[in-house]
């Protein structure tokens, strides 16, 4: 009776499908009711050492990229394969100008800058190599640096004069060797500023033969300068023989003002570069303002310290993390000796309390990885010769030179653990909005990590929560690997569920083809 009724109600072509669903579906049955508890126990093992091997490589993809590879595969390739929308694609052609500024902030802030307070290649990051076997620099930040060295070093001229043509080529040397090689054979043919400048930078092995060899550099760069000086209005080609002479002018005394600061003579290096300041005041690019800080700063000459600061601190001034923190340490001198965090929570925040807290609020939503290490709760690293402002490799940069002027204030360092944190109560969607200023880009671990050695743990704000694969991984690895140990332990027991189940989908096959 049950078959005339479904032969009534199916037609010919669905009455087939449903005898091929119904044959295959009691083939399935027979094929599982003949195997063995073993069969189980291998096909869970199998499946939680799989799910295992996935979990293992989602985690390691996601400490060293910072993001899930499943996620970002779908989301890459999958997606557009399905129909779905690129991210990149702006979903309303009608954008604001609001959000059109943010993004344009938003790739400013992502800029690399070149470190002004880099180290010598060979005086510094060589020596640490040699000590310790590990490479300090990565190729993405030699490579960016090559390239500055080829827009400040070279021009278009460059042809007319023998040893500025081996100059030219020594800066796109990927090998130390043949860049040291191509100097020394520039100097063969006469007193070639850069070719001094890349061996004090490369060759030398202390800073008191680097700065020797900026001395040779400054005495033929002053004569380059001088004569593209009375040229310069002669025509384009003496025009940009004359600005990249500036520059290797301005470079060649600003790093010999840092020789000065690390051999010792620091208010040399002071007068090095008021002086320089002065005489190439547009040369902003340099941030040698930064360098005067820090020096001012071993010093102790505060009053100086926050002449500079008002001069730099400006609204309408890209910001630093050497420039907030300063003026927070500043603002925090006239009361941490005294501040203590019991006294404060009973009578309140005096006015300078109050705005030495507030100024290392803003420091810390500036950069808010400065104060890790600070306070030494992460192990600090060599500097790389670039930099990310608001990024991790900025806060090394300035906790490498200004720890040791923190310790120096005395209770700063105090001050600072007991208000760093408070930022982020202002700040709870810091990728969204900021207190004062942008939202907190999303491209600095990115770029950190290509600007940082392997070696290193890249500290990342905000910190992300684990992607939805590698918990669902986890759950599927545990999931399985207890299937399996309860298959060894009682296989008859999990045989028999392992039937009743399949003796469910059975039906539910069957029910299925009924009211098909």
């Amino acid at each position: 009776m049950l078959e005339t009724f479904v032969c009534r109600r199916l037609k010919p072509t669905s009455l087939t499908c449903c005898f091929l669903l119904l044959l295959v579906s009691v083939a399935v049955s027979m094929f599982l009711n003949t195997l063995t508890p073993k069969f189980y126990v291998a096909l869970t093992g199998t499946s939680s050492l799989i799910s295992g091997l996935i979990l293992i490589f989602e985690w390691w993809y996601f400490r060293k990229y910072g993001t899930s590879f499943i996620e970002q595969v779908s989301v890459s390739h999958l997606r557009p394969l399905l129909g779905g929308v690129d991210s990149t694609t702006p979903s309303n052609s009608n954008t604001s100008n609001g959000e059109a500024d943010s993004n344009r902030q938003s790739v400013s802030e992502c800029k690399v800058w070149r470190n002004p307070l880099n180290l010598f290649r060979g005086a510094e990051y060589n020596r640490y190599t040699w000590v310790t076997g590990r490479e300090p620099l990565t190729y993405y930040d030699m490579n960016l640096s090559a390239q500055d060295h080829q827009t400040f070093f070279t021009c278009d001229s460059d042809h007319l004069r023998p040893a500025d043509a081996i100059m030219q080529k020594a800066w796109r040397e990927r090998n130390p060797q043949a860049r040291i090689s191509a100097a020394h054979e520039a100097l063969e043919l006469e007193d070639c500023a850069t070719a001094y400048i890349l061996l004090a930078e490369e060759e030398a092995t202390t800073i008191m033969e680097a700065e020797r060899l900026f001395k040779q550099a400054l005495k033929a760069g002053e004569g380059c300068y001088r004569r593209s000086q009375q040229l310069q209005h002669h025509g384009t080609q003496y025009e940009a023989q004359h600005r990249r002479d500036t520059n290797v002018l301005v470079y060649i005394k600003r790093r010999l003002a840092m020789c000065s600061r690390k051999l010792g003579r620091t208010r040399e290096a002071v007068k090095m570069m008021r002086d320089l300041m002065k005489e190439f005041p547009l040369l902003s690019m340099f941030n040698i303002h930064e360098n005067l800080l820090e020096s001012l700063l071993e010093l102790q000459n505060y009053a100086d310290v926050q002449a500079v600061l008002a001069k730099y601190d400006d609204i309408s001034l890209p910001k630093s993390a050497t420039i907030c923190y300063t003026a927070a340490l500043l603002k925090a001198r006239a009361v941490s000796d005294k501040f203590s965090p019991e006294a404060a929570s009973r009578r309140g925040l005096s006015t300078a309390e109050m705005n030495a807290v507030e100024a290392i609020h803003r420091a810390v939503e500036f950069n808010p990885h400065v104060p890790k290490y600070l306070l030494e709760m992460k192990s600090l690293i060599l500097p790389p010769e670039h930099i990310l402002k608001r990024g991790d490799s900025e806060a090394i940069a300035y906790a490498f030179f200004h720890l040791q002027h923190w310790k120096r204030v005395e209770g700063a360092l105090n001050l600072l653990h007991c208000t760093w944190e408070g930022t982020f109560r202002m700040i709870p969607y810091p990728l969204e909005k900021g207190h004062l200023f942008y939202p907190y880009p999303i491209c600095t671990e990115t770029a950190d990590r290509e600007l940082l050695p392997m070696f290193h743990e890249v500290s990342v704000y905000p910190k992300k929560e684990l992607p939805f694969f590698i918990l669902f991984t986890a759950g599927l690895c545990s999931f399985t690997a207890m299937l399996a140990l309860l298959t060894h332990q009682f296989p008859e027991l999990m045989g028999v569920f392992a039937k009743a189940i399949d003796l469910k989908c059975a039906l539910l096959t069957d029910c299925t083809i009924f009211f098909f």
